[in-house]
């Protein structure tokens, strides 16, 4: 029988779709999109403004659904912008196919180049490389990941500026499009860890139509042994700080830590929670409302 999604719909001010959009991700464990538009895919700049938006998000309808539905509908009462007199309407639910999930987004993925080097394709569509390029293949599938959401892309440009590197951790591989792009441009080792067990499948799946090589784990990270030269963190910027000791940790003498997912407005609490960790906060890369620290640790 054909796997189906519960997909839950919010309509919401424009004012709380990134915090909504983050609370979505955690809460399923899955992508969302906003307008229609995946938020893994496009640029946000590209979203027409609105005063108010629709915020969709997936979830298996057999993991207790009722409950993050009670839990989704706290956090838009608790939320929701202080002087609007509205009231939050229900989220509304629908079940969808697989199948259907996936047609509906897959028209938006397209060949994209990040860098000078990388080039990140959907299996589906054919692309003629340049000479040097380093095309990565993708089927995201439920995966929270593409590659060309801004966050990822100041990841990967961070990466490839870094050069070839000796030992890499990711955290929160999702679709493990960094782990491979760490693998292809170079790395000797590569580690990647993620919470959901759905996206650890579906980063083995990608690594393998890759050919790259990758240790894909739901390893817990303070569990995870050894110290990498550069350590990946692409999440929200509150389990960034949470994090903030175990991330500094896995860091070797004069390695890196690339974190992404971060807003704009962000960047100060994520800088004042990773202070007192002694790495010395190398370099600042921004795209539209996203933000990328990149941080260096003493040799």
């Amino acid at each position: 029988m054909d796997k189906t999604w519960a997909e839950v719909t919010c309509e919401v001010p424009a004012a709380m779709v990134d915090l909504l959009a983050d609370f979505l991700v955690e809460l399923s464990g899955n992508g969302v999109s906003i307008d229609n538009l995946e938020l893994d895919t496009f640029s946000l700049d590209t979203v027409e403004e609105q005063p108010v938006k629709t915020v969709r998000a997936y979830f298996n309808p057999d993991d207790d659904l009722e409950a993050k539905l009670a839990a989704l509908n706290r956090f838009l009462r608790e939320q929701w912008p202080a002087g609007d007199d509205t009231i939050p309407p229900p989220p509304a639910v629908a079940t969808i196919r697989e199948e259907d999930w996936a047609t509906g987004w897959r028209q938006h993925f397209t060949p994209t180049r990040i860098g000078r080097r990388l080039v990140i394709k959907p299996t589906w569509e054919p692309f003629a490389p340049q000479p040097g390029d380093v095309v990565i293949e993708l089927d995201p599938g439920m995966a929270f990941g593409t590659g060309t959401h801004p966050t990822t892309r100041l990841c990967l440009e961070a990466l490839e500026k870094l050069g070839p590197s000796g030992d890499v951790l990711d955290v929160g591989t999702g679709s493990g499009i960094l782990a491979m792009a760490a693998a292809r441009l170079g790395a000797r080792r590569v580690v990647g860890t993620d919470i959901d067990p759905d996206a650890v499948e579906v980063a083995r799946e990608n690594c393998a139509m890759n050919g790259v090589t990758a240790d894909l784990v739901t390893t817990p990270l303070a569990a995870i042994p050894g110290r990498f030269d550069v350590v990946l963190a692409n999440i929200l910027a509150e389990d960034l700080v949470r994090m903030a000791a175990d991330l500094t940790a896995k860091v070797a003498p004069g390695g890196a830590l690339i974190l992404s997912g971060i807003l704009v407005e962000r960047e100060p609490y994520v800088i004042a929670g990773f202070a007192a960790t002694g790495l010395v906060l190398a370099e600042t890369t921004r795209e539209g409302e996203w933000s990328c620290l990149l941080y260096r640790a003493a040799p």
